[in-house]
Parts: structure tokens; C-alpha cells; sequence
């Protein structure tokens, strides 16, 4: 099996592990917070991290992934920009309407694409520009219903895209610069995310629900719901790692709102939620949208390295071949050409990081 092939199938394993723990765990959520009345979030997620790094470090300790240190202030910022993101996303649910919260949540890709083009230089051809349209359109029908808008919800709302889009592409940059895998990053960050939460999330609970977390009733329903959820996030945050990593943050957007047509369909399916027509056709157009990125993003994919693949052997000819070097004024070029003519090749992933999913 090819290198190619083995990251394609490592990709869709990724991409699947996503979809399946993430559609569990608001099912798991769910019946946590509608059914028991265990409405405080931001202290659930912190909770989360705190089993997903316990389990992290049981998985150094059998050696089952290598501990790989780096820039420790990237490190600490990142989980903490994590942390603020997951409490402002939260406090945006709060203090807006569910149809408001809906389209900051359709804002992020938007805003990943604009920060990405600015910052990154990243180039979306028109046909992903098309198709990611129509994936947001299907998503904003299915979802968004009423707009209510307020000075401090939008303020909220605002923050949540900006710091969500931003760790986001900092999951992926991280992980490229400092050449470290998934789990070395969420080993390493999951800690000051925890902290972040655990600190401020009583209060923003608190302020949400006027309610005490400490103060609930635990009984052994309640109990085995959250010990359920905090399994099932270990799968949500490793995942979620290993996708924007393999893919884009783009690309795991995109997945994200897979994710919130399956949890619609699931609650109609499982527990009967209202679902009507807007429903069905905002999740068939939003598929529609999600099968046309997927084509494009492979046709592009496969378009890139055959270009590729096609530039290698003529680069390694002209090195061999005294004339064409003679051509190009020297044998052998200094730093201006790195030894190979000055027409070099930058790695797929720097350019087109959003074609291989």
C-alpha cells in the first residue's frame, strides 16, 4: 500500500471516528441535560478535558504515543485560546436566540476562509467557494429559525467566531510547524484548556442557568451520564485534533455541520423531535453542498499531484544534465536555487491543506 493511500485511509478513518463520537455524545448530552436537568456545560466540558488527558497520560505510561516537547508559551496560549472559545461559545447560546446561535455557528467557516486567505496566503478556488455556499445555505434552512438579536449576545457571538476560527487553524499550524501528531498536541494543551474551564466555568454555568453546580442533586442516573460523556469526549477531542491536522480547519467545519444534519435526523428518528419540511430540505440541500466540496476537493487533490508528479522528474533531469545547468548559469546554484534549478516545489500540504480529505 502506497503512502498515498495509507493517508487516505487514515483520513476517512479520522473523519468517521468524528462523526461517530460526536453524534454520541449529543445524544449522550441530551438526555443529560433535557432529561435529568444537568444543564451546566462549560463544567461538563472541563470535566471532559480532565478525562480526556488522564486518559492521555494511562496511553503514555503503556507507550502507546511518544511525549515530544515544545514552544511551551504556543503551547499554553493555544489551551487557553481553547478554553476561552468553548466558554464564549457558550455564553453566545445563552444570551442569544437558538436561531442566532445557529448562524455564528455558520459564521465560522466564513471567517476560517477570509483569516486563512489573509493570513495564510491560501488560495479557494471558486468551485469550493460554490460548494461550501450551498453546504451553508442547506444548514442555515435546517437550522435557524427566529433572530433576535442583542448588543451583548452579538458581542458574544462575535468573540466566539473569532477565537474558534483562530484555534482552529492554530490546531493545524501547531501541529505542521512543530512536526508533532495529534495526540502530542492534546496531551500537551489539554491541561490549560481543563483550567481554563474548571476556573470560569462554575460561574458562566451559574450566570447561564442560576443554578449551582455544586449544589445539584447527583443521583446515580445523573452520575452514570456524565461518567458516559466524559468516555465518549476522549473519541470527541482526539478526533477532532487528528481531523483539523489530516485535513483543514475548513474541512472539519464542513464535518461539523455533517454532524448537525445526523443529530437532527437522529433526534427525530430516536426521540422523536419535531422535524418538518424546512428540516428535510435544508439537510438535503446541505448534503448536496457537502457531496459537491468533497468531489471538488478530490479533483483538486488529484490534480496537484499529478502536477507534482509530473514536475519531479524534469527538476531531477535538469540536475543531471550539464547543458540545462549551464542554461541556468551555474552547475551547481547557491542559496538563491538550494542546489536544484531555481523553479522550486512547495509541499502540497502548505497550499492546499483543504484538498485532502
Amino acid at each position: 500500500m502506497s503512502e498515498g493511500q495509507k493517508f487516505q485511509l487514515g483520513t476517512i478513518g479520522a473523519l468517521s471516528l468524528s462523526v461517530v463520537s460526536s453524534v454520541s455524545i449529543v445524544i449522550c448530552n441530551k438526555a443529560l441535560i433535557s432529561t435529568l436537568g444537568f444543564t451546566f456545560a462549560t463544567t461538563l466540558t472541563s470535566w471532559h478535558l480532565l478525562v480526556t488527558f488522564c486518559s492521555l497520560h494511562v496511553a503514555l505510561w503503556m507507550k502507546m504515543f511518544e511525549h515530544k516537547p515544545f514552544d511551551p508559551r504556543a503551547v499554553m496560549g493555544f489551551g487557553i485560546l481553547n478554553g476561552i472559545s468553548i466558554g464564549l461559545l457558550n455564553l453566545s447560546l445563552g444570551f442569544n436566540s437558538v436561531g442566532f446561535y445557529q448562524m455564528t455557528k455558520l459564521a465560522i467557516i466564513p471567517c476560517t476562509v477570509l483569516l486563512e486567505t489573509l493570513f495564510f496566503r491560501k488560495k479557494f478556488s471558486r468551485k469550493i467557494q460554490f460548494s461550501l455556499t450551498i453546504l451553508l445555505l442547506g444548514v442555515g434552512i435546517a437550522t435557524v429559525t427566529d433572530l433576535q438579536l442583542n448588543m451583548l449576545g452579538s458581542v458574544l457571538s462575535l468573540l466566539a467566531v473569532v477565537t474558534t476560527c483562530v484555534a482552529q487553524i492554530m490546531t493545524n499550524t501547531i501541529q505542521k510547524k512543530f512536526k508533532v501528531s495529534s495526540t502530542q498536541l492534546l496531551y500537551q494543551s489539554c491541561p490549560y484548556q481543563a483550567i481554563t474551564l474548571f476556573v470560569t466555568g462554575p460561574f458562566l454555568d451559574g450566570l447561564l442557568t442560576n443554578q449551582n453546580v455544586f449544589a445539584f442533586k447527583y443521583t446515580s442516573q445523573v452520575v452514570f451520564f456524565i461518567v458516559l460523556s466524559c468516555l465518549i469526549s476522549v473519541s470527541v477531542n482526539f478526533s477532532t485534533f487528528l481531523v483539523i491536522g489530516k485535513t483543514s480547519p475548513v474541512t472539519y467545519q464542513v464535518l461539523g455541520h455533517l454532524k448537525t444534519c445526523l443529530v437532527l435526523a437522529f433526534g427525530y428518528v430516536l426521540l422523536r423531535d419535531p422535524f418538518d419540511w424546512r428540516n428535510i430540505l435544508g439537510i438535503l440541500v446541505a448534503v448536496i453542498g457537502m457531496v459537491v466540496y468533497s468531489y471538488y476537493c478530490s479533483i483538486e487533490t488529484q490534480q496537484k499531484a499529478s502536477e507534482t508528479s509530473t514536475q519531479l522528474p524534469q527538476m531531477k533531469e535538469s540536475e543531471n544534465d550539464p547543458l540545462i545547468a549551464a542554461e541556468n548559469g551555474s552547475g551547481v546554484l547557491s542559496d538563491g536555487g538550494g542546489g536544484v534549478p531555481q523553479k522550486t516545489v512547495a509541499p502540497v500540504w502548505n497550499s492546499n491543506k483543504d484538498f485532502q480529505a
